[in-house]
């Protein structure tokens, strides 16, 4: 009798667990979840589904959005999980349209995993902002998706769709990886998209992103600071390139130990890049590019400089940034006939212990404003 009745309690307690989660139109409790008050699985759908998601977030250990159309002006709020929470986007997932600056996603937490199931798009419908200034100016435009503060967690199969514009903002995360994901703003070549980078980094440790295939108008990569970060496998098409910096006047500008393995770069301004500041301090060191192919490059194959200021060059290099322990190891390809080929700009003493081999870059001019290139490299 005493067994019935105890057996019937916990019964209760998890009809109760699943009433209580507004929204999720699928929640599946066991015994042992209803007793933490978190269910085992939430589905989260329609105009309502971003609301109920947010507000029942902790009491879930996985929740998946299907079809979720997330209201203007709001973001898709999914910071602060319980650890080991799974996400998973089916379907398509939409935003409302309002002038802001996001994000549109944002995720926080430790050993998390967000997914994108098969035939998944999150879509930010891009065109209805972009005007050709990106962050520069217009339209107020909302980054997409926050991955701050993700610990030991990843990112997979996540395919984004017209961004308005930056992708992915990774910072302040540990041990984070990023694999098979898309980035798909090919609409921006013609619509005006601007400032789309697919992946910004900033002040994160152990960031791998690996077999990203990616279509903007901006950076494929840019890593502002941090340390050990990978990005490999991947297919860079329409942007700036694959991207160091620029480094300089944040609150952190040390990027140390980056490794950007077998890469293809193809109708973008620039292949391999590596920007300091003008005026500013910090460091680069330890960046390797190896196995990367180039074609299609409209202005520079390779360019290292450190005359970066307010988007554009000066043409007078400063030393409070220096660049040492650049690897560049069988970077190869083509640029157009107006590009050049490698051009390099060191302040005096600031470029130092580079180890260039295997590289070969042509089909453009050689750069007569070359200063400062270390002897293992050529300009």
């Amino acid at each position: 009798m005493v067994a019935s009745i105890k057996f019937c309690l916990l019964g209760l307690l998890g009809a109760v667990a699943a009433s209580t989660i507004p929204g999720a139109s699928e929640i599946k409790p066991t015994v042992a979840s209803a007793l933490e008050r978190r269910s085992a699985s939430c589905t989260f759908t329609g105009s309502k589904g971003a609301a109920s998601a947010i507000k029942s977030k902790k009491s879930c250990s996985t929740i998946t959005l299907k079809d979720v159309a997330v209201p203007a002006g709001t973001t898709l709020d999914l910071t602060g999980l319980k650890d080991g929470t799974t996400v998973i986007f089916e379907g398509e997932t939409t935003f409302g349209y309002k002038e802001w600056t996001g994000p549109l996603v944002s995720v926080s937490g430790t050993d998390i995993t967000v997914k994108g199931a098969s035939g998944a798009i999150l879509n930010g419908d891009g065109s209805r902002w972009w005007d050709g200034k990106g962050t520069n100016g217009g339209k107020k435009k909302p980054k997409f998706f926050y991955a701050h503060k993700m610990i030991n967690s990843k990112i997979q199969n996540l395919y984004v769709k017209n961004s308005p514009v930056q992708v992915f903002s990774i910072n302040n995360a540990k041990e984070l990886t990023l694999d098979h994901v898309t980035v798909n703003n090919a609409d921006g070549d013609s619509k005006g998209g601007h400032n789309t980078d697919a992946f910004d980094v900033g002040s994160s440790t152990g960031v791998y992103i690996t077999n990203p295939s990616v279509h903007n108008q901006d950076d494929c990569l840019a890593v502002n600071s941090g340390k050990n970060i990978h990005f490999t496998g991947a297919t860079c098409t329409g942007g700036h390139g694959i991207s160091i910096g620029s480094v300089g006047g944040r609150s952190d500008n040390t990027v140390d130990t980056v490794n950007i393995e077998n890469c293809s770069i193809t109708n973008s301004q620039n292949g391999v890049r590596v920007k300091t500041v003008y005026g500013a301090t910090g460091s680069v060191k330890g960046v390797t590019y190896k196995d990367i192919t180039l074609s299609g490059i409209s202005k520079y194959g390779i360019v290292v400089q450190q005359d970066y200021k307010n988007g554009s060059p000066t043409g007078n290099p400063t030393n409070g940034v220096p660049i040492t322990g650049l690897t560049l190891s069988n970077v190869k390809g083509t640029v157009d006939s107006s590009a050049t080929n490698v051009y390099v700009l060191c302040a005096s003493g600031a470029c130092s212990g580079w180890k260039w081999s295997g590289v070969s870059v042509k089909g453009g001019k050689t750069s007569s404003k070359c200063k400062n290139v270390p002897s293992s490299a050529k300009c």
